[in-house]
């Protein structure tokens, strides 16, 4: 049985179900697997699932005696994960401060703790909002990129991303750079909606800024566009300057 349940109030509140299969998994092992999760939002930020505590493995979640108060939900109560040193990764509330009580079936666990998969595609960082989407829309407006009061990059071949809620991302061949060198980086972040990035410094006449360029190496079928292709990243240098792009 899934709940749901909406608040227009500040924190506003969200409890929905999710028809997709969420699964953790832990070490080589998966410790719960279900179709009956169901998403909190909580005052517009990211989403996280939670999961019936029926369909954990017997026994990975061990009673804590941790307990903490909450406002938005009522008693926060935490559970650790059998066979691990670390202690209350999992919580979950009896959710009296909104009157529902079934919400105390439910339990979601730290994010890096586990490895997290919706169907069998692996997700990064928090679960992708319904919400919320990407496009990437090819445009052969001018894009010109500069960094210390120099044109770095000049390009009419940019797929423009845009996400909800964010600034537009300009992406680009590497070929469209006309100053600086690119130096590789270690740096690997993760988007819900994209994949893993992996960076590069940029040095321009012997100057180094840091991680300030990335791309997708492999990204995830629905940003495909952007595959390898390079962007700035618009708050950390002068300016992008972007044509309107003239009469029709």
């Amino acid at each position: 049985m899934s709940i749901a349940y909406r608040s227009s109030e500040v924190p506003a509140v969200l409890i929905e179900p999710t028809n997709r299969r969420i699964r953790l998994k832990l070490g080589d092992r998966f410790i719960a697997d279900t179709t009956g999760a169901i998403v909190i939002y909580e005052n517009g930020g990211h989403p996280t699932y939670y999961l019936p505590k029926a369909d954990f493995i017997a026994g990975v979640l061990k009673p804590s005696t941790k307990t903490e108060p909450s406002s938005l939900f009522g008693t926060k109560v935490y559970w650790s994960l059998e066979g691990t040193a670390q202690e209350n990764q999992a919580w979950g509330f009896d959710g009296s401060a909104i009157g529902l009580s079934e919400l105390s079936d439910y339990v979601t666990v730290d994010w890096g703790s586990v490895r997290w998969f919706e169907e069998d595609e692996e997700i990064f960082r928090h679960p992708r909002n319904v919400y919320k989407r990407i496009d990437t829309i090819p445009s052969s407006r001018l894009v010109e990129v500069f960094v210390d009061g120099k044109l770095v990059a000049r390009t009419e071949r940019a797929i423009f991303l845009f996400e909800t809620g964010l600034i537009a991302r300009y992406y680009f061949p590497v070929e469209d750079l006309v100053a600086g060198a690119l130096i590789p980086s270690d740096l690997i972040t993760y988007c819900p909606y994209k994949g893993a990035a992996s960076y590069y410094h940029f040095d321009l006449d012997g100057i180094r800024h840091e991680n300030i360029v990335w791309y997708y190496p492999e990204p995830i079928a629905e940003s495909g566009k952007i595959k390898g292709l390079i962007s700035f990243y618009n708050e950390k240098i002068d300016e992008i300057r972007v044509s309107s792009g003239g009469a029709v």
